[in-house]
C-alpha cells in the first residue's frame, strides 16, 4: 500500500518499541518520516530502515525540546500531515512509594508532552487537515496495581483526546488514540521475561499472549489514513480482547 505517499509524519519514542514498529510501517507506505526521541543512537537505528527519514533527538517534556521537533519538521518538509504522539515512561509504585520526582516525570513526558507537540503541531495539522494519534494504554480505561502516575497519565491522555476531538468542526482535525495492552517492548521487558506475571497477563487476555510492537503500529497506521477519515475521537483497544471480559476468571 501506499497510503501515506507524501505526507510528513512525526513519531514521537520512535527508538524502540511502538514508535519504532509504527515509523517503519509509515515507511513502507510512502511516508516522510521524522523520528523523534531522547537518544540518538536508538533513533539512528531506526532510521536505517527508513528511507529518507529525518532524526530529531529532543525531550517532548521541554518547551525548547518541542520547538526544535516541530521547526525541525516544517524546516526539512514544509509541513505536518500526521502526528503521532507515542513517547512514554513508567515508573511503577503505590501511593506510599510514589516518590514526587516519579509522578513529575511520568506527567510531563506522558501528558504535558502530549499537551506541548500537539499544540505546536496544531497550526500545521489545521493547515494540512491532518490528524493525530496517540499511544494512550489500557491503563488509560482502568485501573492497575502499583501504577498510580502511569494510570493518572495515560487517563489524562485518553480524555485529552475526547475532548480535542470534539473541536474537529472547527479545526478539521481528527484525533484519535490506541489503548494496548501488555506489548513485547522494552518497556515492558520486566513483565515478559517474568514467566509467573507474564503467565497470569496470558491468562487474561483472549488471544493468550501480548502483542507485538508491529500489530499496534498497524493499528496506528489505520487511524492516521484516509481509511479512518470518519473515526475521531476514539480510544481504540489493541488488547487480545482483554477488555472484553468484566474481570470475572475463566470457569474451566
Amino acid at each position: 500500500m501506499d497510503r501515506f505517499s507524501g505526507k510528513t509524519i512525526i513519531i514521537t519514542g520512535a527508538g524502540s518499541g511502538i514508535g519504532a514498529a509504527a515509523a517503519r510501517r509509515f515507511g513502507q507506505e510512502g511516508a516522510r518520516v521524522v523520528l523523534v526521541g531522547r537518544t540518538r543512537e536508538k533513533l539512528d537505528k531506526v532510521a536505517d530502515d527508513i528511507p529518507g527519514a529525518q532524526v530529531i533527538a529532543a525531550d517532548v517534556g521541554t518547551e525548547d525540546g518541542v520547538r526544535a521537533i516541530v521547526d525541525g519538521t516544517i524546516e526539512a518538509f514544509g509541513g505536518i500531515d500526521v502526528l503521532v504522539n507515542n513517547a512514554g515512561v513508567a515508573e511503577p509504585a503505590r501511593m506510599e512509594d510514589t516518590e514526587r520526582d516519579a509522578w513529575d516525570k511520568t506527567l510531563r513526558i506522558n501528558l504535558t508532552g502530549v499537551y506541548l507537540m500537539t499544540q505546536a503541531a496544531w497550526p500545521h495539522l489545521k493547515k494540512s487537515g491532518g490528524n493525530v494519534v496517540m499511544t494512550s494504554s489500557v491503563s488509560g480505561m482502568g485501573g492497575d496495581w502499583g501504577m498510580l502516575a502511569y494510570n493518572a497519565s495515560k487517563g489524562g491522555v485518553s480524555n485529552f483526546v475526547k475532548a480535542l476531538a470534539l473541536e474537529a468542526d472547527q479545526s478539521g482535525v481528527r484525533v484519535n488514540a490506541v489503548a494496548p495492552s501488555a506489548t513485547v517492548t522494552d518497556m515492558a521487558s520486566g513483565l515478559v521475561e517474568n514467566d509467573t506475571l507474564y503467565g497470569k497477563f496470558k491468562e487474561r487476555i483472549p488471544l493468550g499472549r501480548a502483542a507485538d510492537p508491529e500489530e499496534v503500529g498497524d493499528v496506528i497506521a489505520f487511524l492516521a489514513s484516509h481509511d479512518a477519515r470518519f473515526v475521531n475521537g476514539v480510544i481504540l483497544p489493541v488488547d487480545g480482547g482483554l477488555s472484553a471480559s468484566n474481570g470475572q476468571p475463566p470457569l474451566g
